[in-house]
């Protein structure tokens, strides 16, 4: 027997909030250099937008993200942070970048289950938005951000070589921590539901 999961997306639930509110929390403190950054983790932003996509249906979420992560970027920048060379034209594309991640986040929504097949489905739409969203935000960057004189196909593919198992390493992990409150939650309000505690 097939067990599904999905938490009801009609209208907005203290679970909801909760997660949508750890999420930020989670980009705010590693996305950047800033008063409340820890350089010690890696950028979560691209593991946010995807489980965003998962939990907060609503496409103003992804549009709240997208605020916060020009904020964040805006911030870093006041504060003397070294990242004038990635606000550039190619900057915009960000947005159709992070867009793609919440898309397959919303794609394994739909498709969630727990089950061996789930975990199949899940690492498909992980590598597949991934994917995705590098070829944009790096292919954008590399094209339009005047940082490279001569632009070559070969130069391209060796940097997306280069760069992208780090953004899956990144990525797996959030996601991975994000699966595993997933399941404890699920296995708590089971083992309550069997013993008759009630959570409304």
């Amino acid at each position: 027997m097939v067990i599904r999961d999905r938490l009801s997306f009609d209208k907005i639930s203290l679970p909801q909030l909760m997660i949508g509110f750890a999420l930020l929390v989670l980009m705010a403190v590693t996305r950047g250099q800033h008063f409340a950054s820890v350089d010690a983790l890696p950028s979560a932003s691209w593991a946010v937008f995807f489980i965003a996509g998962i939990y907060l249906r609503s496409h103003w979420s992804f549009t709240f993200y997208m605020a916060a992560a020009v904020l964040l970027d805006l911030s870093s920048l006041a504060a003397g942070a070294s990242i004038a060379d990635c606000i550039t034209p190619s900057y915009v594309a960000l947005i159709p970048a992070y867009a793609s991640l919440w898309l397959a986040g919303r794609w394994f929504a739909q498709k969630m289950t727990l089950n061996a097949v789930g975990i199949l489905r899940l690492t498909m739409a992980m590598v597949c938005g991934l994917v995705l969203a590098q070829l944009i935000s790096s292919g954008s960057y590399y094209l339009f951000s005047g940082q490279f004189a001569n632009p070559t196909v070969a130069e391209f593919v060796e940097r997306m070589v280069a760069y992208t198992p780090r953004r899956l390493e990144s990525l797996a992990f959030y996601i991975a921590m994000a699966a595993c409150v997933h399941v404890i939650s699920f296995e708590l309000r089971r083992l309550g539901s069997r013993f008759g505690f009630s959570h409304e």
